[in-house]
C-alpha cells in the first residue's frame, strides 16, 4: 500500500482529498503547517511513497518544505496551490517538485496525477532491465522470465502484457489500456482477447 503525506493547511480540503485517497486505497499521514510536515516527512521518510504539498502553509512554507525533502529524498512531490501564476508553477517545478496543480481542482485529476508520479517512480526502482515480484522476476533486455528461478517459455505479447502488470504493480489497468500498450493502437481482433 503507497503511503501519501498530505501537507495541506486547509482543514475541510485535507479532508475530502485524504476520503479520496484512502477510498482509491491508499494510507494517508497529514501534517496542517510545514513544520509537521517536514516532521512527518523525516520520521516516515524510508515509507513514503509521495508527498502533496501546498505552498502557502502556516510556519515553513511549502517550498522551504519541498527544499528540505529534496536534500533528503527524491520522492515525487505534487504541488497543490492556489497559487496559479506561470512564475510560481517555474519556480515550484523548478524548486523539485514533480508535478503542479491549482487549486480549484477536480479529484479525478488529481488521482491521475498520483498514479503517474507513482508509475514513474516505480518503473525507476525497478532496478533498470528487472522487474520482480514475489516470486516473478523478469529480465526485461534478455526477454526472459521466471517463477520460483523456473525459465518460463512466454510469446512476446505474453511477456509484455505481464511487464506492463508488474510495471503498474497495485495499478488497476483498463481493458483498453492494455490493448493498447501491448497489441498496439492499431489492433484489431476479437473483444474477448
Amino acid at each position: 500500500m503507497s503511503i501519501i503525506l498530505m501537507v495541506e493547511d486547509e482543514e475541510k480540503l485535507a479532508r475530502f482529498v485524504e476520503l479520496e485517497l484512502t477510498h482509491e486505497g491508499y494510507q494517508v499521514l497529514k501534517a496542517e503547517d510545514g513544520r509537521k510536515g517536514v516532521e512527518l516527512f523525516e520520521a516516515n521518510m524510508s515509507s513514503i511513497s509521495l508527498v502533496l504539498l501546498d505552498i502557502m502553509l502556516p510556519g515553513i512554507n511549502g517550498m522551504e518544505v519541498l527544499r528540505r525533502i529534496r536534500k533528503q529524498s527524491k520522492v515525487p512531490v505534487i504541488l497543490l496551490t492556489a497559487r496559479d501564476s506561470i512564475t510560481d508553477k517555474v519556480f515550484g517545478l523548478d524548486g523539485g517538485a514533480n508535478d503542479y496543480i491549482t487549486k480549484p481542482f477536480a479529484i479525478e485529476e488529481l488521482l491521475a496525477r498520483i498514479r503517474v508520479c507513482l508509475r514513474k517512480i516505480e518503473s525507476v526502482t525497478a532496478s533498470g532491465n528487472h522487474l520482480s515480484h514475489g516470486l516473478l522476476s523478469l529480465e526485461i533486455d534478455r526477454h526472459e522470465a521466471r517463477y520460483d528461478g523456473k525459465n518460463l517459455e512466454l510469446t512476446k505479447r505474453e511477456f509484455d502484457l505481464l511487464r506492463i502488470l508488474l510495471e503498474n504493480k497495485n495499478i488497476i489497468l483498463s481493458r483498453d489500456s492494455l490493448l493498447e500498450r501491448v497489441w498496439g493502437y492499431d489492433y484489431i481482433g476479437e473483444t474477448n482477447v
